[in-house]
């Protein structure tokens, strides 16, 4: 790897354009050029940057690349870069099917190049900072956990690939931040049965999502969680709560900040980098016609301070490890495949089990997919 790493960027939509921003201001990185079928000349002005007439005239030319397309045509681009040695940033979902996102993760170990999941929330000092008591065993033995993202959407200033189950995979691969973080704390869970379906009671819609989705999982341990998705409520709900046989920690993305309540007492901190961030991210959530944490980016604005700070964190941890720092442990399960996999394997197995009508283990979507890869369509 030369001294400043170079980078291309597939996609140019919300945050394929704050990338391209962010890389300007990340010591010994470089934007090289673009890739996108829309958008990418104006981009390009933007950043300084080269238009890329294809993916393979982009990767010919660069050391590493973040892929910020649609959901669905993350695959062959990851698969495509690894086949010429360049290093892998996907944004998440990883892919829509633990096949998919088996295959991209296998292709960059088989190639020796690094591999990045874009789960941003790892890169916030307060889940960190959770994950981190947790493991000490600040609340104890953990027993049950929740996480529910919900809110008021009606669709109408949508993007519109993010509001098509097809590519975007909906509410429960696109957004699947706090699955992941939920899992991250307190282990992979081994069963999945979720109820989903729209409510035709709130309007038309726009987009074949389901807008309602409830989901249990067993986790390792004798620990249970439920999670929840959805844009037809009306009192928007947005956090992670974890309790253990000592106590709780909930991490709030609606009243933003982080509580840990135990036999000792209540303790308060930031989930982002300051209270005053904290403050400014509640005021946002607060204001008329948020819609809740289920709303997608407008691609006139840019993304809140709050999510500008951690991107440009996980843009600077990847140039670190490009340039060949040591990776920390915290983040591990982001470069080593564990958090890809098990997410987008947990919500496979949902997804199975909403279709089937009963409960899916999750370790079957992994031996179908294995099964798949030796054997062809089973």
């Amino acid at each position: 790897m030369s001294a400043v790493v170079r980078y291309g960027l597939i996609g140019a939509g919300y945050f394929g354009r704050e990338f391209a921003r962010i890389l300007k201001d990340i010591p010994g990185a470089q934007l090289v050029g673009v890739y996108s079928p829309a958008d990418a000349d104006a981009l390009a002005d933007e950043a300084g940057c080269d238009v890329a007439s294809t993916p393979e005239e982009l990767l010919s030319e660069v050391d590493a690349v973040i892929i910020a397309s649609p959901n669905n045509a993350h695959r062959d681009y990851a698969l495509a870069a690894a086949e010429r040695g360049v290093a892998v940033f996907c944004e998440k979902p990883i892919a829509l099917s633990y096949s998919d996102c088996d295959a991209m993760v296998s292709a960059c170990e088989r190639a020796g190049v690094p591999f990045l999941a874009g789960h941003v929330m790892h890169f916030m000092d307060g889940v960190r900072r959770a994950a981190a008591l947790i493991s000490d065993g600040a609340i104890g033995d953990l027993v049950i956990g929740r996480a529910v993202r919900t809110g008021w959407e009606d669709g109408t200033a949508a993007p519109g690939w993010k509001k098509a189950r097809e590519s975007s995979g909906g509410h429960l691969f696109h957004h699947i931040h706090e699955l992941d973080v939920l899992q991250h704390l307190m282990g992979n869970a081994e069963t999945a049965t979720m109820i989903s379906g729209s409510a035709p009671q709130a309007g038309t819609r726009v987009g074949d999502e389901d807008t309602v989705l409830l989901a249990t999982l067993t986790m390792p341990g004798n620990r249970y969680a439920t999670v929840e998705w959805g844009s037809v409520f009306r009192r928007p709900e947005h956090r992670v709560t974890v309790q253990g046989t000592r106590g709780s920690l909930v991490i709030d993305m609606e009243d933003v900040g982080v509580t840990l309540v135990t036999e000792e007492g209540v303790e308060q901190f930031p989930l982002h980098e300051s209270a005053a961030v904290d403050a400014e991210r509640t005021a946002e959530n607060h204001a008329t016609g948020s819609g809740g944490g289920v709303t997608y980016g407008d691609l006139t604005v840019r993304p809140p301070q709050w999510l500008r700070t951690a991107m440009q964190r996980e843009v600077a941890y990847f140039t670190s490890l490009l340039r060949g720092d040591p990776a920390r442990a915290e983040l591990a399960t982001l470069t080593d495949g564990t958090a890809a996999r098990a997410s987008i394997a947990t919500a496979e197995a949902l997804t199975l089990s909403a279709s089937l009508g009963r409960t899916v283990l999750v370790r079957d979507i992994a031996e179908r997919a294995d099964a798949t890869t030796r054997r062809g369509p089973i």
